[in-house]
């Protein structure tokens, strides 16, 4: 038998991502796929990748915000990136290494794995038709959306990330997402388990609590450029603003 964790879109967020892999730990798995976006949002850039870097068995994908930090931001300002968000961006670069660039460039779109016969694929979301950006989103795709969406892969499960949903639907494939690590309305961190054995598969949604304390703490004493927006718009509002 083969266990692995699934876990996605950390976001910068430490407490959840030490949350979840302690939790991970605890469950004996032989690895972990985390599918994307482990920077920006957050207040912890440089700890969150310290810590993905560093624990064994670990494998990223890349995510779209993982690749702004190495490729750079759009050229031209898209009509959806107000200056809020370039402001909190360049923050975000300014706390990393930037000899990290090469290490992150390296980490793949998409990781295709065979394990005792089950097909696993895992990624961010899948590119655009011109494999500029990721292809619009789905928040909760039918099976024939989903279908559509991953046209271009062969699996027996397709794990992505990118909309922060938790969602599991199955058509030619199943596809499933743990939905956000580090961005999510309560103080859990989510993450899948699956569990291959000779050519069938189980998978099982997880969610462990967190103390939250000392990542509002941290997103105040760091002055992270428009925290209130992201309080509102990533943590259901649970965070005070002080207006």
């Amino acid at each position: 038998m083969i266990k692995i964790a699934v876990c996605t879109d950390a976001h910068a967020n430490l407490p959840a991502l030490q949350a979840a892999l302690d939790a991970i730990r605890s469950e004996g798995c032989d690895a972990i796929y985390h599918t994307g976006d482990a920077i920006t949002i957050g207040p912890h850039p440089a700890e969150c990748l310290d810590l993905l870097l560093s624990t064994p068995d670990l494998h990223p994908t890349m995510g779209n915000h993982d690749a702004y930090f190495c490729h750079g931001l759009p050229q031209q300002q898209p009509s959806w990136m107000d200056d809020g968000e370039v402001a909190h961006h360049h923050w975000v670069y300014r706390q990393l290494d930037p000899t990290l660039k090469d290490v992150i460039a390296g980490w793949p779109w998409v990781i295709k794995e065979t394990f005792e016969g089950v097909r696993l694929v895992f990624m961010h979301y899948p590119r655009g038709d011109a494999g500029d950006g990721s292809a619009p989103i789905v928040h909760r795709p039918t099976a024939a959306e989903a279908d559509r969406l991953f046209a271009h892969y062969r699996a027996d499960v397709i794990c992505y990330g990118h909309t922060h949903v938790a969602w599991d639907v199955t058509g030619r494939a199943r596809y499933v997402s743990p939905g956000s690590l580090g961005c999510h309305k309560e103080a859990t961190a989510r993450f899948l388990i699956v569990e291959c054995t000779h050519g069938r598969y189980t998978l099982t949604r997880h969610a462990v609590p967190y103390d939250d304390g000392p990542l509002f703490a941290a997103f105040e004493r760091r002055q992270v450029p428009v925290r209130h927006f992201l309080y509102r718009a990533f943590f259901g509002a649970r965070f005070p603003t002080g207006v």
